[in-house]
């Protein structure tokens, strides 16, 4: 949930992009920009996107094991040398 101090109008951001700037690189905390009182961009440092980006790719990591798992367990998943096989086909490797 976003904090109302973390809302700004877009023409005031313009108007004192430095100072939010340094803001969103001393909190790590994304801003909400807003047009005619609407919520239309979230703006963030680099740093938090960057971890926002791994959090996200770690998750989906997470998601993809676990389905693994539940195949294992549930006797739904691929037989490992079929997996191989059909990776190969896919990527056009020759033994």
């Amino acid at each position: 949930m976003f904090d109302l101090k973390d809302i700004h109008s877009l023409s005031e951001f313009q108007r004192n992009a430095r100072a939010h700037i340094e803001h969103l690189k001393k909190t790590g905390r994304p801003e909400v920009l807003t047009v005619h009182g609407k919520a239309e961009v979230v703006v963030q440092d680099a740093r938090a996107y960057q971890r926002l980006l791994d959090l996200a790719a770690n998750a989906a990591a997470i998601v993809g094991i676990q389905r693994g798992l539940h195949g294992m367990y549930s006797g739904t998943g691929e037989d490992a040398d079929e997996a191989f096989a059909s990776l190969e086909r896919e990527l056009g490797i020759r033994e």
